[in-house]
């Protein structure tokens, strides 16, 4: 990233860097926590896309800025305590796992919702990334309430 950014728009993009890195361990929890192999696959899938949308945003901050890996936001923590809580409570149930994902996915849909109602802050380039990553969440969002309500 070569032009200087603001300091509003540094913490816009250091709060989506955090809450993909929640989502990063939200998944990656999940993928560990279920015996269904079909959801394994698919929950790598969606902590390796928050890799790769983290990864994408920290290029538009300057690296002695940039949140730690296990930096989190209150509602992360939220998050990964209810995976814990759940999936040991459940035994694995598979639509109690589903709807903990479901959970996180509109706890990250929201934060990006939430960043771009003030998109002025954000260059075309940063606004597209930005835009895109949004677009991805809300499909694995969506995928995520299909399956759960496709759950027995």
């Amino acid at each position: 990233m070569t032009t200087q950014i603001s300091e509003n728009t540094t913490a816009k993009i250091k709060n989506l860097i955090v809450i993909n890195n929640d989502r990063f361990e939200g998944y990656k929890k999940a993928a560990d926590e279920t015996t269904d192999k079909d959801l394994q696959p698919l929950f790598m899938r969606y902590s390796n896309q928050s890799k790769g949308f983290a990864d994408a945003l920290k290029i538009y901050v300057n690296p002695s800025e940039l949140p730690a890996e296990e930096e989190t936001k209150l509602s992360g923590k939220i998050y990964r305590v209810w995976m814990d809580a759940k999936a040991a409570l459940t035994a694995n149930d598979r639509k109690a796992i589903l709807a903990s994902c479901e959970f996180g996915e509109d706890q990250a849909k929201g934060a990006y919702e939430k960043e771009m109602q003030e998109s002025a802050a954000f260059d075309n380039e940063l606004l597209r990334l930005v835009s895109q990553q949004l677009s991805e969440l809300r499909e694995a969002h969506d995928y995520i309430k299909s399956l759960r309500n496709n759950a027995v």
